[in-house]
């Protein structure tokens, strides 16, 4: 049935209709700003990070997500500020935002602990003329029917206000952060549907480990809920002679319940320039109507100082910061 995850997700919940959890991203060791807005300057220069996905590939109506951030210091504020724009679509359900970050950075102990808060906006589209459901009329051109109260033929979209905030450490070998996404937890109003964004908790470690002189690896975890279900990647990623990127996961729902393994490789293409691809193999028993996930970042960090003002005492090598 064309756009079935739309039409599932739509109709089951009705009246009451909530939103899932925040897209998904198989490379979130990359940009933890995505996640936390306290990350937002960490890489001590400013970074844009660009993020294409498209997931479930030949299943129609599947997710597909696109991402912009850029974020870097601002030392004459003691801080970091950042903005991420995001669009993420699932069959005829589209859901768009932008957002903006400031966190005020100290030195703690040996690394840097940073309280962060970000607002923005998002939009809802509802396209009604692409959904099928089992009691429409949709065979005869003029008389085309979804014969359901709840569900419009027209286009409709709505917007609401999005916060969110979290803390970050991060020390030269280890960094811990913990969030909380749409702690407003807002809601987009449609002609008969009430679209409710779900407040959503993530925590983020990292940590790196020199073997020999050319070669480092990075285990690292992403745990997110919204206090009903719970997901969680593990990821080990490494990078050889300062220019060579890769790296494996594993994201479940439960210790149970896997939901891929995930893939990815890289290069530095430049000081300045990364380019990354992710593959996820699909475990659920999804895995027999769609091909895997494909994932490409485009990572870009231009290290000039911007803003007066005095840096923090310790800046880690560009090289942990790759």
């Amino acid at each position: 049935m064309k756009y079935i995850l739309s039409i599932f997700f739509f109709v089951t919940t009705l009246l009451g209709l909530q939103a899932q959890q925040p897209a998904q991203y198989s490379t979130y060791m990359l940009d933890p700003m995505r996640i936390n807005p306290a990350y937002a300057g960490l890489d001590y220069a400013l970074s844009l990070t660009g993020t294409y996905r498209q997931q479930w590939a030949g299943l129609e109506g599947a997710p597909t997500g696109q991402r912009l951030s850029a974020h870097l210091p601002l030392y004459f504020l003691r801080g970091g500020f950042g903005l991420q724009v995001e669009n993420d679509e699932i069959g005829a359900h589209r859901l768009s935002s932008a957002q903006v970050a400031y966190n005020y950075q100290m030195e703690l102990g040996s690394g840097v602990l940073s309280l962060g808060v970000g607002g923005g906006w998002q939009q809802l589209t509802l396209r009604g003329g692409e959904l099928i459901t089992p009691d429409g009329n949709y065979g005869e051109p003029g008389n085309t029917s979804h014969n359901d109260d709840l569900l419009s033929l027209a286009t409709q979209s709505g917007s609401t206000i999005q916060l969110s905030t979290g803390i970050y450490f991060q020390s030269e070998r280890l960094e811990i952060g913990l969030s909380a996404e749409n702690i407003n937890a807002g809601s987009v109003q449609l002609d008969q549907l009430n679209y409710g964004l779900v407040r959503t908790y993530n925590a983020f470690a990292m940590s790196r480990f020199e073997v020999g002189r050319s070669l480092e690896l990075r285990p690292s975890l992403w745990f997110r809920t919204d206090a009903i279900e719970s997901q969680l990647d593990i990821s080990l990623s490494a990078v050889y002679n300062s220019n060579i990127f890769g790296g494996v996961s594993l994201r479940g729902y439960s210790s149970s319940t896997q939901d891929a393994v995930v893939v990815m490789g890289g290069f530095q293409l430049s000081p300045s320039l990364q380019l990354v691809y992710a593959y996820d193999v699909g475990l659920s028993p999804l895995q027999t109507v769609h091909s895997g996930s494909h994932e490409v970042v485009i990572k870009y960090r231009i290290n000039k100082t911007f803003g007066e003002g005095k840096p923090p005492r310790i800046i880690y090598h560009p090289r942990a910061k790759g």
